[in-house]
């Protein structure tokens, strides 16, 4: 804590310095001044929170230096200390809020007893500004929110009770029972998200902002986020008085601040929740292409009829392509799908929904062909907007084209691994099975795989015919046993799926170079 002792006589000065005990009450430091012009500078630089001062003072006098302190609204303590009992002095001490007065000479208990009182009653208020200054920021942070889900409820279901009319009356000065309503729509796409850092909430604060500071300067109308839906701000006006200009000042404003081109679809009803249906379906279904023309200011006669691409319609030709595993043909399968959409569809928030809605429905579709999970990582294209936020039909191309290459790549990836995989078990089950007689039907009716499909990838894995593979397998577990001077080779030649001993010795020869006989003296001669 700080003190200061302002008072024209030095010995007045180291008196009170001397007599109050500082570092019981947790003062650490203690600034002096001869006059109250001196004691302005070092109060409003050092912000004490105990002031001792004398009344009768040359140039700037006690009296005021209270009124001072009084008009600047310092909460320091002041104790006045004065060699004059006099009810001049005394009433002007109280009438500017001094905590105490003390006459000279001073009693150091009295000294003491009051800088005590005086810090308690310090630290008490301190405590409630702290808890004041507390109340009012969360207040602050809390309010916008409010209005939020009031004007969002407002929105849906227009019936306002007495109470609420009463309050949104006395926090707006309008009746919104009495007056038409204009809504725009403004959407919150990625571009603008990322000109935020990707901090979302950030972007909505920052443009609610800006969008109140010029809708409240005419007192027009409120600015809220639709805590209904996820990416819109709404512009609410109650007078129709200068509303285009009001709409591209906010434009021009949110251009300044972040580079971006927003948007804005408008709504006019004497009901909220009509003038917000229609802004609404305005913003989903107008010409994306086409608003940039109209100085991204649209309204319901801007929105042209017409159906919808469904990629449902699609999902065969999707399919084969996904199935070759051949980009080319699954380009141009996109490439057809583009030239329909945009020769015979508007490119719409809507179209742009529709196409993501069902893009999944089909990629889970092929998911569960390829029995893979669900909750495997995809690439989402939905970066559609320029550097400054307008729609561009090449980037949504871009992006469209990206996930169907991604998820092409993926499942050729995943079926590639249940192949080889499929393949690995056949080439195991030789191994564990080498003695007996096995057919490539056989093998096909136990993996439920085309006899063809296996003769292909297992020469492709392994770089030999299956029957080769399995010959290499039985002639190499038939050298092992040879080594066994104790078997005869009729029986190797058993143990080794081969029952004619003839044609075991013709096949042994023919990879080894040697009978099995010859094989047994050689091995013998080198032990």
């Amino acid at each position: 804590m700080k003190a200061i002792i302002i008072d024209d006589e030095t010995h007045v000065r180291e008196g009170v310095l001397l007599l109050a005990e500082w570092k019981r009450f947790g003062i650490q430091e203690i600034f002096e001044a001869k006059d109250g012009e001196e004691a302005k500078t070092l109060i409003l630089q050092h912000q004490p929170q105990i002031i001792f001062t004398d009344m009768n003072m040359p140039r700037f006098d006690g009296i005021e230096l209270l009124k001072w302190l009084s008009e600047k609204e310092i909460d320091s303590k002041i104790i006045v200390i004065s060699g004059y009992d006099d009810f001049h002095y005394m009433r002007n001490a109280i009438t500017y809020g001094s905590f105490d007065y003390l006459l000279k000479p001073i009693d150091p208990s009295l000294l003491n007893e009051t800088l005590e009182r005086a810090i308690k009653e310090w630290k008490k208020q301190d405590q409630r500004r702290e808890s004041t200054i507390e109340t009012t920021k969360v207040i602050n942070e809390v309010k916008p929110l409010y209005w939020d889900h009031i004007f969002s409820n407002v929105m849906m279901d227009p019936t306002l009770s007495s109470d609420m009319v009463t309050k949104i009356n006395k926090e707006f000065n309008v009746n919104l029972n009495e007056v038409d309503c204009t809504i725009s729509l403004l959407l919150i796409n990625s571009k603008i998200i990322e000109k935020f850092d990707g901090d979302k909430n950030l972007a909505f604060f920052t443009l609610l902002n800006i969008c109140n500071e010029i809708v409240q300067s005419n007192r027009s109308g409120f600015c809220f986020r639709n805590v209904n839906e996820e990416k819109e701000i709404v512009v609410l006006l109650w007078t129709k008085r200068n509303e285009m200009e009001i709409v591209k000042e906010i434009q021009r404003g949110i251009y300044k601040f972040s580079g971006i081109k927003v948007v804005f679809a408008i709504g006019h009803s004497s009901s909220m929740k009509e003038a917000y249906k229609i802004a609404q379906k305005t913003l989903f279904k107008h010409n994306m292409i086409e608003s940039p023309k109209k100085n991204n200011i649209v309204y319901i006669k801007d929105v042209s009829s017409g159906s919808l691409l469904h990629l449902l319609d699609f999902a065969e030709e999707i399919k084969w392509a996904i199935q070759s595993g051949s980009v080319e043909q699954m380009d141009e399968v996109v490439q057809r799908i583009f030239h329909t959409l945009e020769t015979n569809h508007v490119l719409s928030l809507e179209q742009v929904r529709v196409w993501e809605d069902q893009f999944a429905i089909l990629r889970k579709n092929w998911l569960k062909e390829y029995k893979m999970n669900e909750d495997v990582s995809f690439y989402e294209g939905k970066d559609y907007w320029d550097e400054e936020g307008v729609f561009s039909f090449e980037k949504f191309k871009e992006e469209k084209r990206k996930e169907f290459y991604k998820l092409i790549h993926l499942l050729n990836d995943v079926k590639y691994q249940k192949e080889a995989s499929s393949i690995q078990e056949i080439e195991a089950f030789l191994r564990k099975n080498y003695e007996k007689d096995i057919t490539l039907q056989e093998i096909a009716d136990r993996f439920f795989l085309s006899r063809e499909y296996i003769s292909r990838k297992f020469k492709q894995e392994y770089h030999e015919t299956l029957t080769n593979y399995l010959t290499k397998i039985r002639i190499e577990k038939a050298k092992e046993l040879l080594e066994n001077p104790h078997l005869k080779v009729y029986e190797i030649s058993f143990k080794c799926g081969y029952q004619n001993e003839k044609y075991f010795n013709k096949v042994f020869k023919k990879i080894v170079g040697l009978t099995p006989n010859e094989f047994r003296v050689k091995i013998i001669s080198k032990s």
